[in-house]
């Protein structure tokens, strides 16, 4: 008997500025994140996305991306998308995109992935306040880098 419903596994989980498509439609990360500077607090960036790669699995599933505020609780941002695998040696790459999430304070945010409400993986971003290079533009100039 064959089986009709396998959990998937996460091979990977990334959060970037940025996604694109070749032509070819091999996917291209612009600014992969691992920690988030800013002049000051609160604070806004452009968008986030999250780049995440199932495999190993059978069937249609859920899946959730949450930005999580340093408290560790308090959801800021979630997105559901509905993913397929039809056999075990099938992958299933989706993009979320979390536009102009703001950072109300210095700390560590994290961002969790689930499968049917299953945390697969919870990765911190830590946010820190930093002086902005000689030459840069001046707080509250509406220019905010992450």
């Amino acid at each position: 008997m064959q089986p009709t419903r396998i959990h998937p596994d996460l091979q990977a989980s990334l959060l970037c500025e940025d996604i694109r498509q070749e032509a070819s439609g091999n996917l291209i990360l612009i600014g992969v994140i691992g920690y988030i500077n800013v002049p000051q607090v609160p604070a806004m960036a452009l968008k986030l996305c999250v780049l995440n790669r199932w495999t190993a699995g059978i069937g249609n599933f859920t899946e959730t991306v949450k930005m999580i505020a340093p408290d560790g609780k308090t959801v800021l941002r979630e997105n559901k998308t509905k993913i397929g695998l039809p056999t075990p040696n099938h992958h299933f790459t989706s993009g979320t995109v979390f536009n102009q999430p703001k950072f109300e304070t210095a700390g560590v945010y994290y961002f969790e992935i689930y499968i049917e409400d299953i945390l697969k993986i919870r990765y911190p971003v830590p946010v820190s306040l930093v002086n902005p290079p000689a030459g840069a533009a001046p707080a509250g100039s509406g220019e905010t880098q992450t």
